[in-house]
């Protein structure tokens, strides 16, 4: 028999999606069974037979080559620990898979949107993983814009704006008066002033996500490098992996001091937090929206900024103005003070100067400097 392989497809409904779901009758029918405790009861939540249910799980337990249920004269039907294992796997799946299907989703609403409205507006928007982001992306939707949003790091997302495959980037820095040569080196080679346009957009905070009973709760990179703790970072090219860079080359510390620094690590602030509530990791970056989210403890560290930004030909197109208009709507401030740690830019919408919103640009990036910048990078 060959091996049960993954099939994806996708359809067009009349009824909406909400976020990253994914309609999957397997692991619909083993969360039914697991929680009612009976296939009568399942199929009731599920709304489907009796008979369909027990045909269903038969057809899974055959495809899969596993048995899925347990049962026993006068008790609660159980899943196996086969099914328990799969159920636990997909959902951890799906935690680490939300902004790439949310990407993947508001692309195929594009492929419709154009088919159907050659009128609509449309802009591609790469930019850094940030909770905030879909929630612009659904007030865009009502006004007629439709923001086909990618997440990719800070610096693959302005690779993505030189390179034309989006019109609009989006990055994130902390204040740095005193300069940094870990973010001049990764980004000041991609933002030209006069050719690059920063919007802002909104302000969040950035810290550490503590796994629950951590104790003493560590205030820096440099207790939780003499703990030893077990450290799960964002990818490279991140702008929050840029922000533990600085923080660590700014305090003097090589990264190996850091258990699982270079080695371990994920592509979004949800993926992060999930591992550390879990118990994958002790310590863990990411916005405090993200930590409360998942039920883990936090740390600020830094506030920072996050920016649009778009070429100057680009600035006064009919999609770049809408976008603009409704960052300085009161929407945007209303869907933002829902989320913990964040608030609108103080000049969400408008156009900044990007030497004076970027004081770190005009730091000098010696070569000692950018080995020092290094020293963190796998």
């Amino acid at each position: 028999m060959r091996e049960p392989g993954v099939h994806l497809e996708y359809s067009f409904e009349s009824r909406g999606q909400r976020g990253a779901e994914i309609d999957n009758p397997l692991f619909d029918l083993l969360a039914a069974v697991q929680e009612h405790g009976s296939i009568r009861h399942a199929a009731s939540a599920t709304g489907a037979s009796y008979r369909h249910v027990w045909g269903a799980l038969k057809h899974w337990e055959q495809v899969l080559g596993q048995p899925l249920v347990l049962w026993a004269k006068g008790q609660r039907a159980r899943l196996t620990p086969f099914a328990l294992r799969l159920l636990w796997a997909e959902r951890q799946a799906r935690v680490r898979m939300t902004p790439h299907i949310e990407a993947l989703r508001a692309e195929l609403e594009h492929v419709r949107a154009l088919a159907m409205d050659e009128r609509r507006q449309v802009l591609e928007v790469f930019a850094s993983h940030d909770l905030a982001l879909p929630r612009l992306r659904d007030l865009a939707a009502a006004q007629g814009l439709h923001l086909g949003l990618r997440f990719a790091g800070s610096v693959d997302a302005l690779r993505a704006l030189a390179a034309g495959r989006c019109t609009v980037a989006g990055f994130h820095v902390p204040a740095l008066p005193a300069g940094s040569a870990v973010f001049a080196a990764a980004l000041k080679p991609l933002l030209k002033p006069g050719r690059h346009k920063l919007i802002g957009c909104l302000r969040r905070t950035q810290g550490l996500m503590l796994r629950a009973g951590l104790a003493p709760r560590p205030a820096s990179l440099a207790e939780v490098a003499a703990r030893r703790w077990r450290f799960l970072n964002r990818q490279p090219g991140s702008g929050t992996r840029l922000l533990m860079d600085h923080l660590l080359a700014e305090a003097g510390i090589d990264a190996s001091a850091i258990a699982g620094y270079a080695e371990r690590h994920e592509d979004t602030h949800v993926a992060v937090a999930a591992a550390v509530a879990h118990g994958e990791a002790d310590v863990g970056p990411g916005v405090e929206a993200a930590a409360r989210d998942a039920g883990v403890d936090f740390v600020p560290l830094a506030e920072e900024d996050y920016y649009l930004v778009c070429l100057a030909d680009s600035l006064d197109t009919p999609a770049v103005q809408a976008l603009r208009a409704l960052l300085a709507a009161p929407a945007w401030a209303q869907a933002l003070a829902t989320l913990s740690g964040y608030a609108p830019s103080p000049r969400a919408g408008q156009v900044l100067s990007l030497t004076r919103a970027l004081p770190w640009w005009h730091f000098r990036t010696t070569r000692t400097a950018r080995l020092t910048a290094a020293t963190a990078r796998p």
